[in-house]
């Protein structure tokens, strides 16, 4: 049986589902690419949302190659239209990003990176997320490797069941 949804994640009720599709890649430090990506937003009737996400290599024929990044994390709504994420990745980085909500669109940038030992230098991020018509597009910029915040992934998914 599925929870009520918390009155506070009426602003970000548009992510909830599962949402699959294509991105692309790219850095100065590293070769263009083409990924798949699997998003997942649930809720447990708490005020957040449980947010995952999957990404794979794509081949020229567009089938799914070797696994890339995944990522975990909460997106917890604040008063004013204002939005807290924590995420964790498995290569040692987490990050709490800052931002706001309007209508089907939020905008984030992180507050905090903090990194192991062995974790490549990641110092910033900003992230966009929004519907495109029924689809989720989402782009990423990242301030990485010495360089300043730059282009990184974009992605356009579909709502699957």
């Amino acid at each position: 049986m599925e929870p009520e949804l918390h009155p506070d994640l009426t602003p970000l009720e548009f992510l909830l589902g599962t949402w699959e599709g294509a991105g692309v890649g790219g850095y100065p430090t590293i070769e263009s690419f083409r990924f798949g990506q699997e998003i997942s937003f649930t809720h447990v009737g708490k005020p957040y949302l449980i947010y995952s996400s999957r990404t794979w290599l794509l081949d020229e024929e567009g089938g799914l190659g070797r696994p890339l990044a995944v990522e975990t994390g909460y997106w917890r709504p604040r008063p004013d239209h204002e939005v807290e994420v924590t995420l964790a990745h498995p290569t040692g980085i987490i990050e709490i990003y800052v931002g706001t909500v309007a209508f089907s669109r939020v905008e984030l940038r992180t507050d905090v990176v903090a990194r192991t030992g062995s974790a490549k230098e990641v110092t910033a991020g900003h992230r966009m997320y929004g519907l495109i018509g029924e689809d989720l597009g989402w782009a990423y910029d990242m301030a990485a490797m010495g360089q300043p915040l730059t282009s990184h992934l974009s992605a356009q998914l579909k709502r699957v069941g």
